[in-house]
C-alpha cells in the first residue's frame, strides 16, 4: 500500500511536540534545563518514529535535527553543561543553511527535493526559494547565538518556543505569494498531488 499524503498539520504537531515537552518540563520542574533536555531527547526520537509510522518516510531535515539533539543533548547530560543544548539550534540551522546554500552553489536547488512533490516550479524559481530559505537558516543561527550570549537562560527557553516558531511562520507566509506566482499546473490542468493512499 502506498504511503498516505503528508498532512501539514500533523507534521507541525510532530515538529512542535518535543519542543512543547521541553518547554513544559522546564517550567514544571522549576526551570531544570537538564531534566528538560533529558525528556527532549526521547521525545524527538519518538516524533521521528511516529513520522515514519504515519507517512512511511522521513525527510532528511528531521533526521539531522534528531541526530544533533541526541549528540548535543547527550553532551549536556553527560557533562552537566547547559551550553550544549543551547548551541543545538545554531548547529542545526547552520547545517540546513550549508546544505541549501552549498547545493545552490553546485547548481542543485535541494529545496526542490523536499517540496517538489507538492509544487511544480521552474528551476529559476526553485533556486530563488532555496536561496531565501538558506539565508533564513543563517539568520536563525545568528539569532540563536545573539539570544544565547546576551540574555538569561529563561529568556532563551521562552524565545525558543514563543519566538522562533512565530518568526518561522511569518517567513513561510511571506514566501507563499512567490510560490503561488511560480507554481505551475500539470498538463492536465490538475494540481500536483502527493503519493496516493
Amino acid at each position: 500500500m502506498a504511503p498516505p499524503v503528508s498532512s501539514p498539520a500533523r507534521k507541525a504537531m510532530l515538529d512542535l511536540g518535543p519542543v512543547l515537552i521541553f518547554f513544559g518540563t522546564y517550567y514544571l520542574t522549576d526551570k531544570d534545563l537538564i531534566l528538560a533536555t533529558a525528556l527532549f531527547i526521547p521525545a524527538t526520537l519518538a516524533a521521528l518514529v511516529a513520522s515514519y509510522v504515519l507517512e512511511r518516510k522521513i525527510s532528511p531535515m528531521p533526521v539531522i535535527t534528531a541526530v544533533v539533539v541526541v549528540v548535543f543533548g547527550g553532551l549536556t547530560l553527560a557533562l552537566n553543561d547547559e551550553t550544549f543544548i543551547q548551541v543545538k539550534p545554531t548547529i542545526v540551522n547552520g547545517i540546513f543553511a550549508s546544505i541549501l546554500l552549498g547545493g545552490l552553489a553546485t547548481g542543485r536547488p535541494l529545496l526542490k527535493v523536499v517540496m517538489g512533490e507538492f509544487y511544480r516550479m521552474e528551476e529559476a524559481a526553485w533556486r530563488t526559494l532555496t536561496l531565501r530559505w538558506g539565508l533564513f537558516f543563517v539568520f536563525l543561527a545568528i539569532l540563536n547565538e545573539v539570544v544565547r550570549l546576551n540574555f538569561s537562560e529563561e529568556f532563551w527557553v521562552n524565545f525558543k518556543v514563543w519566538g522562533v516558531f512565530p518568526i518561522t511562520m511569518m517567513f513561510v507566509v511571506t514566501q507563499l505569494p512567490f510560490i503561488m506566482k511560480h507554481h505551475q499546473e500539470d498538463e492536465a490542468g490538475e494540481e500536483p498531488q502527493g503519493p496516493a493512499a
